[in-house]
């Protein structure tokens, strides 16, 4: 089974209200990839982080420097609650989102939790690029890195899917979704729909 054999249209039927929810470190490429998912199924692609700072009229980085971590996620757990009541939609969370017990649950309820697992290396070379993420603003971002990673993996595989971001045309892990989606949506519809991977 291919990606394009996959009907979306049921797929998209199958979710209902609720939101596909990707997790994962930062650098994963949930919004990249999330909003080219958004688009392949003909939902909305909303952005956790962007809707924080919206609702804060402040940067993350911002919210960091002025108030804490801890301010920034009780913001970010209200928000993402609010949000997932606003599905269907394709919601791309920060890294740290999924490591609430809070949002976890609210997240249960009301979508579909997806991991995209990546490895630290493929991780770094992203997020290189911008200079944005305030938890590695630090002399040693990579250690950092593997800290996160350590401790926060065995959380995100708490998640009900986990598809792997390869350093692979972005396509390449949304066809991956769509076929783990409608393995885990479609199945017993019509028969069972195999487990296939990116080589």
């Amino acid at each position: 089974m291919t990606a394009q054999s996959v009907d979306l249209a049921r797929l998209v039927q199958a979710l209902g209200r609720r939101s596909i929810v990707l997790v994962g470190i930062m650098g994963c490429g949930k919004s990249t990839v999330g909003k080219r998912l958004a688009h392949r199924l003909g939902l909305e692609f909303v952005d956790a982080d962007s809707e924080i700072e919206r609702a804060a009229n402040m940067t993350i980085s911002e919210i960091f420097a002025e108030h804490g971590e801890d301010y920034f996620r009780s913001g970010e757990e209200r928000v993402i609650a609010r949000l997932l009541r606003e599905g269907p939609q394709v919601l791309a969370t920060g890294g740290g989102a999924f490591m609430s017990e809070a949002t976890r649950t609210e997240i249960a309820g009301q979508g579909l939790s997806i991991w995209l697992k990546v490895d630290l290396d493929t991780a770094m070379s992203r997020v290189r690029r911008r200079a944005t993420r305030p938890l590695l603003r630090n002399p040693d971002p990579e250690g950092t890195m593997r800290k996160l990673l350590a401790e926060r993996e065995p959380v995100y595989a708490m998640a009900a899917m986990t598809v792997q971001s390869r350093d692979v045309p972005h396509e390449a892990v949304v066809d991956q979704i769509v076929l783990t989606l409608a393995d885990h949506l479609l199945q017993g519809e019509g028969g069972s729909l195999s487990k296939t991977s990116i080589s």
